[in-house]
């Protein structure tokens, strides 16, 4: 298993900061910011799954315009694995005709642009592709102000987990630590401990938060950092290097794991 990271940014920042989205192999996205934008045609209809954390902007902004995009070029619809009620804000307040095209019944019920498929926390799905070794991603628990999940990345020869927008989230921690071949962990650490009280009201993560959840696991897995809003990337970075005894990693745009 590949997996390329497009964005990771909490935010958008001139030409360099890109909003979550991790590309897997060539044929699965993790979340669907705005990193997808700098995927061509041709890249974006080779895209089968996308697998979406939750229904925040800076997570799906990029959705609905890739299925515009390649919808037509496609000869079967693609796959959106989400919650049922991710699903139903999906559909509620972005696939409904008036926003944006319900392409999940366009161009007609019988062969549209898209489906859902529900996938709850605790359900795995396998990857089947003749090019690419087995791959299983299972959907882990987070704890954000919209219906969220983390996802967890199973490779041939190793795992990767993502927490995706949490706020302190026992349950995402005591699944990890069930994870025996765990290689990178990406989590989000939104801001610094100067807006703790923001993070605590938007349901993110800063160091001190951080810092209490990870001593219940071995450092036998690489932290990566991801979702630091712009203009706070280095205060939290430093703050993190202080207040936990693991060396936490800035992920960035381009970076590659392969396990």
């Amino acid at each position: 298993m590949k997996v390329t990271v497009l964005g990771c940014s909490g935010g958008i920042d001139g030409a360099e900061a890109r909003t979550t989205a991790l590309l897997i192999d060539d044929d699965v996205l993790v979340d669907a910011g705005t990193g997808v934008g700098d995927l061509d045609c041709d890249a974006l209809a080779r895209i089968d799954r996308v697998f979406v954390t939750h229904a925040h902007i800076d997570h799906i902004a990029f959705l609905p315009l890739m299925i515009d995009a390649v919808g037509a070029l496609r000869s079967v619809p693609l796959v959106v694995h989400c919650t049922r009620a991710t699903e139903a804000i999906l559909r509620a307040h972005l696939f409904n005709d008036a926003l944006w095209p319900d392409f999940s019944r366009i161009p007609s019920p019988a062969k549209p642009y898209f489906r859902f498929k529900s996938m709850e926390v605790g359900e795995s799905c396998t990857l089947d592709h003749s090019t690419h070794g087995p791959r299983s991603l299972t959907a882990l628990p987070a704890n954000h102000t919209t219906p969220a999940v983390g996802y967890r990345l199973d490779g041939p020869s190793g795992s990767l987990a993502f927490s995706g927008d949490t706020t302190l989230c026992p349950e995402f921690w005591q699944a990890l630590a069930q994870i025996p071949t765990l290689r990178y962990l990406i989590v989000e650490t939104a801001f610094p401990d100067s807006q703790r009280d923001l993070a605590i009201a938007s349901k993110h993560l800063c160091p001190s938060m951080l810092a209490a959840q990870l001593p219940s696991l071995s450092a036998s897995f690489e932290l990566f950092i991801a979702h630091l809003k712009p203009g706070h990337e280095d205060l939290t970075m430093s703050e993190l290097e202080a207040s936990i005894r693991l060396t936490p990693n800035k992920l960035a745009r381009g970076d590659v794991f392969e396990f």
